[in-house]
């Protein structure tokens, strides 16, 4: 692939129709394929407009936004079964409420500059996400206790139906735009940055569970066959280093 530019955002895409229904599914193979992971506590510097690593906030440190009340109502139960012990600003949040509601949006609240959820650096529960804690101590998955958005990053599933109705989704990856204009001013977004890419396994082993819970277990099939098919030369993901590009022997 001679002229190859790793500096540029260049991915490849699969696209696929459902058998179910009158769907498309696109998706973004060389994210998925990538060895993007989570680094939370080993190396992520936050979504600041500076590096925060040493706050440990990741990308906590602005509320979460609930989609609608489906996505409300199971964070309200998981709240309750947080103890003390799971939940630095447990007391706040049995006492104020743990989300905000301004107009349409509902969001967690903010404590000392990020979401209530958060434990800080040296609380003795353990710092990060509360909610994470105590669904692992319950053995039961975090995704299960977290609002949609918190789960579901980085990948995100657009939808757009077109003039005939039929529906196109889209899973990829979630970029500094879908933030906002805010997005643009963050001093560091992880599927932007080599340090994320360092997982073992790809995105779509890493994700298996989140990827299924948002396309179902008959798409995510479908999408694991075109993924792991034979294939010429697979674009490296263009933060991920080093760039090594083969091209297979001809036969």
């Amino acid at each position: 692939m001679a002229g190859f530019d790793p500096t540029l955002d260049v991915h490849e895409w699969i696209s696929f129709d459902d058998e179910h229904e009158d769907r498309t599914w696109v998706v973004d193979a060389t994210f998925l394929r990538s060895s993007w992971s989570c680094i939370y506590g080993e190396g992520c510097q936050g979504v600041l407009d500076a590096d925060a690593s040493a706050m440990a906030q990741g990308c906590c440190s602005y509320g979460a936004h609930f989609v609608d009340e489906e996505d409300l109502e199971p964070v309200i139960a998981a709240a309750a079964r947080l103890t003390s012990k799971q939940w630095q600003f447990r007391k706040q949040g049995r006492r104020d409420g743990f989300f905000d509601v301004a107009g349409a949006n509902v969001t967690t609240k903010l404590v000392k500059d990020a979401c209530i959820f958060l434990n800080r650096p040296g609380f003795e529960g353990g710092v990060g996400c509360a909610l994470h804690h105590g669904a692992l101590a319950a053995g039961e998955r975090p995704m299960d206790w977290k609002p949609n958005v918190c789960w579901q990053l980085p990948l995100r599933l657009d939808h757009q139906t077109d003039d005939h109705g039929h529906l196109t989704s889209t899973l990829r990856e979630w970029k500094r735009r879908d933030w906002g204009p805010g997005g643009l001013e963050f001093h560091w977004w992880c599927t932007d940055s080599h340090e994320a890419f360092v997982g073992r396994d790809p995105v779509y082993v890493y994700l298996r569970d989140e990827i299924v819970e948002l396309i179902g277990e008959a798409a995510y099939g479908r999408l694991v066959e075109m993924l792991e098919r034979p294939t010429w030369v697979p674009l490296p993901h263009p933060a991920a280093r080093p760039v090594t590009v083969r091209r297979k022997p001809t036969p």
